[in-house]
């Protein structure tokens, strides 16, 4: 991240405020005193991402608030979102979260029942995803600024962004004793690092919508050929920053996901 950009903190304070008013990328870079060539360059430098597509990050985040505290249609939602074409907002959503609105905002009791099952796992060493074809290996240790028990959901990326469904991915329980996750199997390519937390006091909105839970994000790319049998990575989660980018992608589903590969694995 390039700190001396503090005027972009300003814009994204505006953009979070202002998030169901029409924020076209005139207006914001008139907001923060630069052309709209010069402010998609810096905003994309400190962000990782062009404006547009972080304000339409932001949108589908206050949809999935809109999803579980409201008592809205879907249509409602994504009009509320800026959003016209239900199908369009129902594509963009269940691409960029993971699951369809429908079933994310019906997915409570799930995050309940996973969260117990996981807590009764005895063995933690299946990844969410592994693919073939590559000898490639990140290991590394995770450390929290914050001690808590629980989950650290750990996946790669191909945008700077914890949307759709990681590349690579892997659930570990942590404790102060046990931070160590391994990344298995992975093609050569261009990643992202991001990770973020679930205790097991938490409570299911707290899951679906974890706005205040332990996260990071590599703020460089990994960069993976397939020469390499191995890349160390050190992980460190902290509380939000105003610059996070909104966690998108469905934790209830990568719980699943990871249960789902528990159980394969075991029954063979």
């Amino acid at each position: 991240m390039k700190a001396q950009y503090s005027e972009i903190d300003e814009v994204i304070s505006y953009i979070h405020r202002n998030i169901y008013e029409p924020l076209s990328l005139s207006d914001l870079a008139k907001y923060a005193g630069y052309s709209p060539f010069h402010f998609t360059r810096i905003f994309k430098e400190k962000m990782g991402l062009p404006p547009s597509y972080y304000v339409s990050s932001v949108r589908l985040q206050k949809a999935k608030d809109l999803l579980l505290q409201t008592n809205l249609t879907v249509r409602d939602v994504a009009m509320e979102v800026g959003q016209q074409s239900l199908g369009t907002f129902t594509s963009k959503f269940s691409e960029r979260v993971g699951v369809t609105p429908a079933q994310f905002r019906h997915s409570t009791i799930q995050v309940t029942e996973h969260l117990k099952s996981l807590q009764s796992l005895d063995t933690w060493d299946e990844p969410v995803l592994q693919i073939g074809g590559s000898t490639s290996t990140i290991i590394g240790h995770v450390e929290a600024t914050t001690p808590f028990e629980g989950l650290v959901l750990i996946g790669l990326f191909p945008k700077p962004i914890p949307e759709g469904i990681p590349l690579n991915g892997t659930l570990i329980s942590f404790t102060s004793k046990h931070n160590e996750f391994k990344l298995s199997g992975i093609k050569p390519g261009t990643y992202y690092l991001m990770a973020t937390s679930v205790s097991w006091s938490m409570g299911p909105m707290d899951v679906l919508l974890p706005s205040q839970t332990l996260r990071t994000r590599s703020k460089e790319p990994i960069y993976i050929t397939g020469n390499e049998p191995s890349s160390y990575q050190r992980v460190k989660l902290h509380e939000p920053h105003p610059d996070d980018p909104p966690i998108l992608i469905s934790l209830p589903l990568l719980m699943n996901t990871f249960l789902y590969r528990v159980m394969k694995n075991s029954n063979p």
